[in-house]
């Protein structure tokens, strides 16, 4: 099992910028994937700290090290357990308005107590139940944000979920959540194929004005290209000419197929 004090790998990625892992797959493998990744950053009045990670481990006190005393908010990118687990421990919480009653209320995940890994029975001691932040405020697309020397902008990119948010920042920035990221993309329903579709072609919109914008994905690799947009919006645009190759995942409930790039949960 792994200890406490190594369960959240920290990297410094530049000056404003920390990286802070989670390995989801040391939770449950079945979810076909390894990494969540935390995003850390500083600017000169504010810090902002995108998700809240899996909850198993007390994120907080780490976060207030890497703060040096400063403010932080603390957005969530979408409502999913392993990106609102930490979501107790900071005393307000920010997410899409159309996701606010989902992280407003105790969050059940014992659909984990089956897991392989034995890490899982560290969730006992709250019963398997992730509790919401004390307060909860609303985020709206072309919401702005200051953090001194850093501004931010939110944009809704429903598809992986209906209150998904990608987040900009001024210095080329570009924060994806789950609405993409190389590995396991968990996609909605087929008929609602051309919502997430859309997103991805509001993010690639974005490369017209700055072509040297890094992503940076709440899942896996970061600090990616927008060839994981191009690649990402082909695949999804054929899944229809490879459907009869799906399997049935019962655990996750969905249909899976892969092609060179991706794993897609539908």
């Amino acid at each position: 099992m792994i200890e406490k004090d190594k369960w959240f790998e920290v990297i410094k990625h530049k000056d404003y910028l920390y990286i802070i892992r989670e390995r989801l797959d040391e939770i449950d493998p079945r979810f076909y994937t390894i990494y969540v990744n935390l995003y850390l950053i500083k600017g000169s009045e504010q810090a902002l700290l995108i998700d809240s990670g899996c909850g198993l481990f007390p994120l907080k006190p780490l976060i207030d090290e890497l703060l040096n005393g400063k403010k932080l908010l603390v957005f969530n990118t979408h409502s999913h357990f392993d990106h609102r687990g930490g979501n107790a421990e900071f005393g307000t919480v920010f997410i899409n308005e159309k996701e606010i009653k989902q992280i407003s209320n105790p969050l059940d995940i014992s659909f984990l107590k089956d897991s392989p890994k034995e890490i899982v029975k560290l969730y006992k001691r709250n019963n398997f139940i992730l509790k919401p932040s004390d307060r909860i405020n609303p985020l709206y697309d072309g919401d702005r944000f200051d953090l001194g020397d850093i501004t931010l902008e939110i944009i809704h990119t429903p598809g992986h979920s209906i209150g998904s948010i990608s987040i900009l920042t001024n210095r080329g920035d570009l924060f994806t959540g789950d609405t993409a990221h190389y590995g396991t993309m968990y996609l909605p329903k087929k008929k609602e194929f051309p919502i997430i579709l859309e997103s991805i072609f509001k993010l690639l919109k974005l490369f017209e004005e700055n072509e040297n914008i890094e992503i940076y994905p709440s899942h896996e690799d970061y600090c990616v290209n927008k060839d994981l947009l191009i690649k990402l919006k082909e695949g999804i645009k054929n899944i229809d000419n490879v459907w009869e190759s799906r399997k049935r995942n019962k655990f996750l409930h969905c249909n899976v197929i892969e092609d060179e790039n991706f794993r897609y949960l539908i």
